[in-house]
């Protein structure tokens, strides 16, 4: 049901309360209503973190966390939880765990928030949100030296953007993947998957992605 289906709906019901003296449906609007919020709240939440991650490209200067925005994804989860919407709470809790994980830097408070959104993002059959969760699951790995695991995570997560057409996706995570191959002493490999990178990221207007690809290639 769309956010207008549902306000309409709770609209309807409101009215058969009033004027027919029906309240036994006035949960399910509530419910409805609900469902809004979380959407509208997961929704402001990912607009902030767009403005962070472009604050420094725009700005020229650090970017701060915006302290609305954890809050947004908080309620999100809390009101997607109460629903059962478990695909929802999958997509909260990952938003949660990727704050934790770009914008404070604490991969020790992120990575349950992703191990739990991948299951439940997995268990639903949501592939956006799955490969979002393996992608950070990748950065942890990798940032925690493992880099076995980091490369078979997002493998696995690019394979899943690729199904669902999310090519750029698929381009910023072979930056990571070319990272790994230059920490495991495989610079050919790496600068392969770069030029790779940069040819799909060209072909769909990908520019902070190219960008990416040059930062990366400067320092490989």
């Amino acid at each position: 049901m769309s956010t207008d289906d549902r306000i309409a709906r709770a609209r309807e019901l409101y009215e058969r309360a009033v004027y027919g003296g029906d309240t036994s449906a006035l949960v399910d609007a509530e419910q409805g209503l609900d469902a809004v919020e979380a959407d509208a709240a997961l929704a402001r939440g990912r607009i902030l973190h767009a403005r962070f991650q472009s604050a420094d490209a725009d700005a020229g200067s650090l970017s701060s966390e915006d302290p609305a925005e954890l809050p947004l994804f908080e309620r999100a989860l809390e009101l997607y939880r109460a629903l059962g919407d478990t695909r929802g709470e999958a997509e909260a809790l990952f938003w949660i765990g990727c704050l934790y994980q770009f914008i404070r830097r604490d991969n020790e408070t992120a990575v349950p928030y992703l191990e739990r959104s991948c299951r439940l993002a997995a268990q639903t059959g949501d592939k956006p949100t799955w490969s979002e969760a393996l992608r950070h699951l990748g950065i942890a790995a990798h940032r925690a030296g493992q880099l076995d695991e980091a490369r078979e995570r997002l493998e696995e997560s690019s394979r899943l953007r690729r199904e669902v057409g999310a090519l750029p996706g698929v381009a910023s995570n072979m930056i990571g993947l070319a990272y790994i191959a230059a920490a495991q002493d495989r610079r050919a490999d790496a600068l392969a998957t770069l030029d790779e990178a940069h040819t799909i990221a060209r072909a769909h207007g990908a520019h902070a992605i190219m960008r990416h690809i040059e930062q990366a290639r400067t320092q490989i």
